[in-house]
Parts: C-alpha cells; structure tokens; sequence
C-alpha cells in the first residue's frame, strides 16, 4: 500500500501546474485541466506528513460519479476521467470564494454557535438550537478561497457583492445551484440510508458560462451522517456516527494538534494511516452503494496515471 503524495507530470502543450492541498492541477494550453486526486491528506489547512493510501481514488471517483449525476442542475468541468486519481475537465476562471451549505449545525458552526455567536456569514442563528440539530432550511455560509497555509475566512453574500466578486445575477445563480445541488446530494444520501449534512461548491466561469467546479460530495468536501439512528443519538445529545473527514479532525484535536502556530502534528502510525484509508473506503462503499475496486498498480502507479492521461489527451 503505497500513497502517491506528488506528481510531477510533463504532458503536452502544458502551461503550468498548480500543488493544491490534496490535488495536483495540470493546465494543458489554458483550455483544459487535468486533475490529478493525490493521496494527500489535509485538516485544519495544513497537509498532513503522510499520505492516505486509495485516498485519491476514493475522491475522484466519488466526485466523477456526483458529477455525472448532476448536469440537469448545473453544466460542470468534467469531461473524462481516464484515471481512477484523475479528471480531466474544462479550465474555468474561479470565483474566489467558496459556497458552503449547511442542512445541520455541527463542526465549526455548532463551535462558533456554543460560544455565543447567532450570526454566520450574515445568516441569523436562532436561540436554543443543539449540536446536530436540523436547520428548517438549509443556510448557505460561503467562505473565501485562501492561499495554501492560510485559512479560510466567513464571508458573507454582501461582502461578497460589496468586493465585487460576484455581480448580483452571478450570485444569486450560485445560490440556486448550490441548493439544488444539495437537494441532490441529499436525496441521493437518503436511497444508502446517509444524511447528507454540510458540503461545500466551487464554481467557475468558462466562456461566460458559470460551471460547477472541482469535487463534489465527497469525504473531504461534505460531511455524512448514518441515518439509523440519528433521533435516537440527536435525543440523548450523542455524537452522531459520522462518515466524514472529521474523524481526523477529532484524532489531531484529541493529540494536541489545530493547525495553530507552534502546534506539532502528532505520529501518524501505520495502525491510524490504515484506518484512515479504511474509513474512506467505507464512505465510498456507503455512498456509491458499490463494492470499491483498489487499483493495484502492476507496475508504478505513476506511470499508470501518466499512460492513461497521455491516451486522453
């Protein structure tokens, strides 16, 4: 079990590569980008010293699937994935922001919410609400887009147009999509007997055109909960049995670690690194409803990537 933690490709007519946090993008002639989902893993903003083996799989073939189930809503970059860790898909221009959707308060909003705060992203909160509890509709709380190492920040729809980085028609057709989409996500969620809780959408625009962009519904962009058992839990104020990326989240907080200034981030043994790639595996079997396949390389995994990449283009 080996994790692909870097790629350094060289593939035709390319401009340029951009080391995102969990992905490499390729930029091939500025009209297409090939997508390479590494095995890379981040939380709080900061990558991770080991890679997650089948992690990268996981991802893009949970986003390709998602993706594919969602034209009717929204025109999307994705035109092929010719390899289990990659799409390759439309360049668009990106807005600089990120839109977040919340079914449920939890994560950092039910933390923000416990220590007092009853306004996020410019969404009033009302008094008396639990962790896990369901929102009546689900809240949009869009976040700007950081630079690698720096964290995210609450935006909110006003500050957004204010900035300029939305117009006011472009804006509101992200608010229709990202809701449709999480009705979608949703629906899809309650057939494999998942809650869909909170994801996040980026969008950008191509030839004028607004695309949905990059992953969706996946482990590390959304948050599941099991749906059997969910009252049961919410009633006797229990944490939920989740499917989500938070489980990590909770062993870095629980070893000391929140991607704070002079934090250390705690061994990752052979023991945790298994049992994260284990719960990935089983978010993708919950999700998609299908036995996962792991892509064994006979060879190196690279070279299967590169073939496979070069053939499509």
């Amino acid at each position: 079990m080996k994790a692909i933690t870097k790629t350094d490709f060289n593939f035709p007519e390319q401009k340029s590569v951009y080391h995102g946090k969990v992905r490499d993008v390729y930029n091939i002639n500025d009209e297409k980008l090939v997508m390479v989902a590494t095995d890379r893993i981040s939380a709080f903003d900061v990558i991770l010293p080991k890679g997650i083996p089948f992690k990268g799989q996981v991802l893009n073939q949970i986003a390709s699937k998602f993706l594919d189930a969602t034209t009717d809503i929204c025109p999307n970059w994705k035109l092929s994935s010719p390899d289990p860790m990659v799409t390759v898909g439309v360049m668009c221009e990106g807005f600089p922001v990120e839109m977040i959707v919340r079914g449920y308060l939890c994560g950092s909003a039910w933390r923000a919410y416990k220590s007092g705060v009853r306004e996020i992203c410019g969404v009033k909160l009302p008094d008396g609400m639990r962790e896990n509890e369901k929102f009546p509709t689900p809240i949009i709380t869009p976040t700007t887009k950081a630079e690698i190492g720096e964290h995210d920040a609450d935006i909110s729809k006003e500050e957004i147009l204010a900035q300029g980085l939305a117009t006011p028609e472009e804006y509101a057709l992200l608010e229709k999509y990202t809701l449709a989409l999480f009705q979608r996500g949703t629906e899809i969620a309650a057939q494999r007997g998942l809650i869909l809780v909170d994801t996040k959408y980026e969008f950008g625009k191509h030839d004028g055109v607004i695309y949905l962009m990059d992953e969706i519904h996946t482990p590390d962009s959304s948050r599941y909960f099991y749906a059997d058992g969910y009252a049961e839990k919410f009633a006797k104020g229990e944490p939920q049995k989740q499917l989500s990326k938070e489980f990590v989240r909770e062993w870095l907080m629980e070893n000391g670690f929140q991607g704070k200034a002079g934090q250390q981030v705690p061994e990752m043994t052979d023991a945790i690194v298994t049992s994260i790639s284990d719960r990935y595996i089983e978010l993708y079997e919950n999700i998609t409803g299908e036995q996962f396949q792991k892509e064994e390389a006979t060879g190196d995994v690279l070279d299967r990537i590169e073939k496979n990449v070069l053939k499509e283009l």
